[in-house]
């Protein structure tokens, strides 16, 4: 634990003198307002910081997941307020894939059992066939558990997201789903891809089936992301190469752009990608590929505010001091450092500077202590000082991706710092 610490210092001091010698960086020149000097850590972070922020969140969260395996899906940190009822499978199966990570971090009975329970209230109450020849399956979006008026519909994402799922419960449970019932889901994917790469984004039945009238920038890179994953498991070349048609896809979608969508499940796909390429024939332009990938890593880079209005949202890499963005965009970077080459050095520093000053941020967030432990509220909280603390009640909301998407980035950001 003492080596660790020393470690993670070791790189905030490097980090710091990384951002010292960075003189083409502009500096601002509005005032910040200045916190008691002990109150936050605005730099870095240690593992004895960061190891139970992770533990409170996985606590967090095998809480939120009932005996049914349903997830609390909101809750809010303001008793005065009630959260709104409804239900998003999508954010459920990220959720799973949270625990996974969480469990893989620290392996534990009751984490498996969460992860169970959750495993199975999907596969009861959402997954389906899809009527259409082929044998497929996918995640539906029934109204009557959404709490929505919208028609019952089967998400891209969602069936990505699902996939990604129950492949990581696999991966450390052998034989919880069957192969064929994820080799049907896979193959709604397939269904659901065009043949430029791109995809239709819902399957809507009194809609006449697929459609892409709505358009979603995480369902491509949730897809490609579930059918590698499936890949690993069951290594057909229909899932490796659907996946990698996607990315290409995206590619040349965002070729030349100067900013590109903050797309961190582009870059954990592409991640994903390139590792199984090591072993396997990448069927796409890899340097396209990077392209893409750096282009995202900027974008996000070139959006962090230097300066937040309050210390206490140092860090956050949105203006607003919003958790959950700065969450997966945090995942998406640390994702981009497990591929970017050693020979994009600037890149890689710039990354590097920003996700402990990040984690740590989301750490700050977190509460500590009493029957929401664990909670992450959509914006941090200001400092109290002394004057009247008036907060939108959007802002004490805690979904449970909000906690799902720091678990995450907070254990990869963990595993990172232990292997350096």
């Amino acid at each position: 634990m003492v080596g660790h610490r020393l470690r993670l210092v070791a790189i905030s001091f490097l980090l710091c003198a990384i951002v010292a010698c960075d003189r083409n960086t502009p500096r601002p020149t509005t005032p910040v307002i200045p916190l008691p000097k002990n109150d936050w850590a605005t730099a870095a972070i240690t593992s004895d910081e960061l190891r139970p922020a992770i533990d409170r969140a996985g606590r967090y969260m095998i809480r939120a997941c009932d005996d049914e395996g349903k997830f609390a899906y909101e809750i809010n940190l303001d008793p005065t307020v009630t959260p709104d009822p409804e239900y998003n499978m999508l954010r459920h199966a990220g959720t799973i894939y949270a625990l996974a990570a969480y469990y893989r971090w620290q392996p534990a009975e009751p984490t498996l059992d969460a992860m169970r329970r959750a495993a199975d209230f999907l596969k009861r109450m959402s997954i389906d066939r899809v009527p259409e020849d082929g044998d497929m399956l996918a995640v539906w979006s029934h109204p009557e558990i959404n709490l929505t008026d919208n028609p019952l519909t089967a998400k891209l994402g969602g069936t990505g997201l699902g996939l990604v799922a129950l492949t990581t419960i696999e991966q450390i449970q052998p034989g919880t789903t069957p192969l064929d019932d994820l080799q049907r889901l896979g193959r709604f994917i397939v269904f659901m891809q065009k043949d430029d790469g791109s995809f239709y984004a819902k399957y809507i039945p009194s809609e006449g089936g697929r459609s892409d009238r709505f358009v979603s920038l995480y369902y491509p890179g949730e897809a490609a992301l579930g059918l590698l994953m499936l890949y690993e498991l069951d290594p057909s070349p229909v899932w490796f190469g659907a996946a990698a048609k996607c990315i290409d896809y995206l590619a040349r979608l965002r070729a030349g752009k100067r900013t590109v969508e903050a797309d961190h499940w582009a870059l954990l796909a592409t991640a994903k990608l390139l590792e199984l390429a090591k072993r396997d024939n990448l069927p796409i332009d890899r340097e396209a590929a990077m392209r893409h990938a750096t282009g995202v890593c900027n974008s996000i880079l070139a959006g962090i505010p230097r300066y937040p209005l309050h210390l206490a949202a140092d860090g956050c890499l949105t203006s607003d001091g919003r958790t959950c963005p700065t969450a997966t965009r945090l995942e998406g970077l640390l994702a981009a450092l497990t591929f970017l080459p050693e020979s994009d050095a600037p890149l890689r520093a710039r990354i590097a500077e920003t996700v402990g000053p990040g984690i740590a941020f989301l750490v700050r967030a977190q509460t500590t202590s009493g029957q929401d432990e664990g909670a992450i509220p959509c914006v941090i909280a200001r400092p109290n000082d002394g004057s009247p603390q008036t907060r939108d009640p959007s802002e004490t909301a805690v979904r449970i991706d909000y906690v799902q998407h720091a678990t995450s980035a907070m254990i990869e950001f963990d595993r990172q710092a232990v292997s350096r």
